[in-house]
C-alpha cells in the first residue's frame, strides 16, 4: 500500500457511504474483514456482515443508522502508510435535511490494514464530535 492507493481507497469509501450500493461496499473489503465502528467494539466479521451493517440491515454493535441521502459529507486522507497499514484522518459532517446546515461535525481517525489486492482486511474507527461554535 502507498499513499496514492490509500487515498483512492478512502475516496471510494466515501463514495460507497454516500451511495449505499452493495457492490461498492463489497469492493472495499476482503471477504474476512474485521470492522469496528469504535475501537472497543467486537468486530463485525466478514464482508457480507459489513454490507448488512452499512445498509442498516443488521443490529451490529455500535453501528450508526443509515444516513438519509444528502445529509452526509466527508473527506479523509492518509497521514501514515507503513506496509499494509494506513492511518487516515478526516472530517465527517451531518445535516438534518438534505442540503441543510451542518448540525454535527466529527473528526475521524481510521486504522486500516490491507490485503495484497488492496482491500481492507481490518478497519477501526476513532472519532470525536467537534463542539459547536456556541459551546466553546
Amino acid at each position: 500500500m502507498d499513499s496514492e492507493s490509500a487515498q483512492k481507497w478512502l475516496d471510494r469509501y466515501v463514495a460507497a457511504w454516500l451511495a449505499y450500493a452493495p457492490d461498492d461496499i463489497v469492493g472495499l473489503f476482503s471477504e474476512d474483514v474485521a470492522y469496528r465502528y469504535h475501537p472497543y467494539d467486537e468486530p463485525i466479521v466478514g464482508r457480507d456482515a459489513v454490507v448488512a451493517s452499512w445498509l442498516g440491515e443488521s443490529a451490529s454493535g455500535g453501528a450508526s443508522t443509515r444516513d438519509a441521502p444528502g445529509t452526509y459529507s466527508a473527506e479523509y486522507s492518509p497521514v501514515a502508510v507503513d506496509g499494509d497499514t494506513v492511518v487516515a484522518t478526516g472530517t465527517s459532517r451531518y445535516s438534518d435535511v438534505p442540503g441543510g446546515p451542518v448540525v454535527k461535525t466529527y473528526e475521524n481517525c481510521f486504522i486500516l490494514r490491507f490485503d495484497d489486492e488492496g482491500r481492507c482486511r481490518e478497519f477501526t474507527e476513532y472519532y470525536i464530535r467537534r463542539p459547536s461554535a456556541g459551546s466553546r
